[in-house]
């Protein structure tokens, strides 16, 4: 809303970054809270407030809270690392932005979490972000919960990540890659904080964010090969095999592999049939074979 202030955490982030740049763009005067705070490119430099601030922190989360009409909480972490863990991130963080957003008279809040977040999950990053869902609820009854798919865009790690293994002469799959995925747009994404945060009449509401079609992890593989004009053959690897390969990996200091990451590939990720959708804030999603081109080059 023009004139208003919205603090962002993790506003330097892959979506977080088109969070900051929608919102400065529809009138929001925007804080860009993060460890290390900047404006993103393309982002009105007179609508943008970088201010430091790590969600582990009362004092500075409280600060950059300071004076906001609403919040965003886009921080997210996919490997842990010594004391930065899912349940300081994804649970403690996020309660403590909740926590202070009320306390501070915030009037809006959104939550970032994911499709399939489940607090009794198996997957320890899964249960964190059902966690998150019930610690934020708790504190702000009010929270809007954003639950997207697998996010891509321009330089994402997810399409980064799938062009790099279509380069081997070999592609493994998970499974037989039937496992289904609805990837949506991170744009689309960042337009819904903007749209929820313009409506009062959305709080307390949960979406679940998927793209504008569902496919197999083949036929993403078979997408990407087609755009990258290659033909490899794809090879099934049971799940097993892929969880030994990350328990051994998980021994690096940055393991290209989690167990984490093959336990979310062996469950579908798609929007829950009756969940409110981008239909509900009157959007159509792309397609990841819309975008594809714009995020891949060929």
């Amino acid at each position: 809303m023009a004139g208003e202030r919205v603090t962002v955490f993790g506003g330097t982030g892959f979506l977080g970054r088109r969070v900051v740049r929608r919102l400065a763009g529809e009138g929001w005067r925007v804080r860009v809270a993060a460890q290390h705070p900047a404006v993103p490119d393309g982002a009105d430099p007179t609508r943008t407030e970088p201010v430091r601030a790590d969600i582990r922190q009362e004092r500075e989360v409280a600060e950059a809270l300071e004076g906001a009409d609403a919040a965003v909480n886009v921080v997210s972490l996919y490997v842990e690392q010594g004391s930065t863990t899912f349940q300081a991130i994804h649970v403690d963080g996020a309660a403590r932005v909740a926590r202070r957003a009320r306390e501070a008279g915030v009037a809006r809040l959104a939550h970032v979490s994911g499709i399939g977040s489940d607090p009794d999950a198996g997957s320890p990053y899964v249960a964190a972000r059902g966690r998150s869902e019930l610690a934020v609820r708790d504190a702000f009854p009010g929270a809007n919960l954003l639950r997207p798919s697998v996010l891509f865009g321009p330089d994402d790690a997810f399409l980064r990540n799938l062009a790099a293994i279509t380069r081997l002469p070999v592609v493994p799959l998970f499974g037989r890659g039937r496992t289904r995925l609805q990837p949506v747009y991170v744009g689309d994404v960042a337009t819904a904080f903007a749209r929820l945060l313009g409506d009062p009449g959305t709080a307390g509401r949960t979406h679940e964010l998927g793209g504008g079609a569902v496919y197999t992890y083949r036929e993403i593989l078979e997408l990407i090969l087609a755009h990258q004009g290659r033909r490899r053959p794809l090879l099934p690897v049971p799940f097993a095999a892929w969880r030994t390969l990350a328990a051994l990996a998980g021994l690096l200091p940055d393991p290209p592999l989690t167990t984490d990451q093959v336990a979310l590939m062996a469950t579908d990720n798609v929007v829950t049939p009756g969940a409110a959708t981008f239909t509900d804030l009157g959007m159509e999603p792309a397609a990841l074979a819309e975008r594809l081109g714009e995020c891949l080059p060929a």
